[in-house]
């Protein structure tokens, strides 16, 4: 089986499929700017959103290790016997995350909780898609309820689509966990990452 219905979200985590791995770390980028100006504009944060706290840690690592970013592999699942709720993994190599959380100074602990809760542990991979998808949740009713202005095309589709979900009774939020009906998922994902070129092999800058 494919993936089941996918969800909406903000055009960066809902087209996170098609675009090269840039669209990701703009986006780890967005957040972390995002949190800097909601601080200053609306007394507000997202230091209490452990999606937040697990991302932030990457976002640094990656911030400070560029020439690394090629190690991300933005995989959409629709050709393999998986099936989930969003319909791309977003994968990065276990030891780098584990880098980035001992490369992280200041709450470590809590850091390392985030990760271990928020993304989802495959063997030598980790899907950080689920945090993705389930940060731009939190941080679009965090706007909303601080009564923060919102407009473009992007907000528009993403409010269509949660609309939709509180008319139909259905979660915002996703699980975002894998199965497989080819044995082991761990195995699964190694063999995916492996057939799958890096950014930098596909030309990826």
């Amino acid at each position: 089986m494919s993936a089941q219905r996918p969800k909406g979200s903000f055009a960066s985590t809902r087209r996170i499929a098609s675009r090269r791995a840039a669209t990701l770390f703009s986006l780890l980028e967005a957040a972390h700017s995002l949190n800097d100006r909601l601080k200053i504009g609306a007394a507000a944060d997202f230091f209490d959103v452990q999606e937040f706290t697990a991302l932030k840690c990457l976002r640094n690592y990656f911030h400070h290790q560029q020439e690394l970013r090629h190690v991300v592999r933005l995989i959409p699942i629709g050709g393999y016997p998986i099936t989930t709720d969003l319909m791309t993994l977003c994968l990065v190599p276990r030891d780098n995350v584990v880098a980035a959380i001992e490369t992280t100074k200041r709450y470590q602990e809590e850091t390392r909780q985030a990760c271990q809760q928020m993304f989802h542990w495959y063997g030598p991979v980790v899907n950080i898609n689920p945090a993705l998808f389930n940060f731009v949740v939190a941080a679009y009713e965090r706007l909303r309820n601080r009564g923060v202005p919102l407009a473009g095309e992007a907000v528009e589709d993403f409010e269509a689509s949660y609309d939709h979900e509180e008319e139909n009774n259905l979660p915002h939020f996703v699980d975002g966990k894998l199965a497989t009906t080819a044995g082991s998922i761990d195995e699964l994902l190694t063999e995916i990452v492996n057939a799958t070129p890096s950014s930098r092999a596909a030309g990826d800058r």
